[in-house]
């Protein structure tokens, strides 16, 4: 299927490469099917790209990437709509955000993906994590007009 994106314009996708996070995300509720891009310039980044909305990509990471000792506890609740049998079957993934100060992860409210199942929960961790925790020895790209 060709879907059309405002920030990688249109792209042919499979049926089957659609996520669904049945609640949406914190704040989109209202976007339930996303697709997950490889960045084509930087292996590190992943775009979380609504299939609802052409206009909304999220880049996002897998926070130990950048915080090698992240553990989040979840209220096994949460997450038993995914269908996992194990911890080992998640995906975990956080939405990364330029700041003034540099780019940061949500680390408060990462996204539990199941890819054998096909779909994911964005859930809030029982940990004291920070929403906007500076990736270490990241510094801010400073543009002039």
């Amino acid at each position: 299927m060709k879907l059309a994106t405002t920030r990688f314009g249109g792209i042919e996708i499979l049926e089957r490469d659609i996520l669904t996070f049945a609640d949406g995300l914190i704040g989109m509720e209202a976007c339930r099917r996303w697709v997950l891009l490889a960045d084509s310039h930087n292996e590190t980044l992943g775009w979380l790209q609504s299939v609802d909305r052409e206009d909304v990509a999220l880049p996002v990471v897998s926070p130990r990437r950048f915080i090698p000792d992240y553990q989040v506890r979840v209220a096994s609740r949460d997450v038993a709509p995914l269908g996992l049998e194990s911890d080992s079957q998640a995906q975990v993934l956080v939405v990364m955000s330029h700041t003034p100060d540099g780019l940061t992860v949500n680390l408060k409210a990462p996204l539990v993906i199941s890819l054998e199942h096909r779909c994911g929960r964005q859930v809030v961790a029982k940990d004291d994590h920070a929403v906007q925790q500076r990736i270490p020895g990241v510094e801010a790209v400073r543009r002039s007009a």
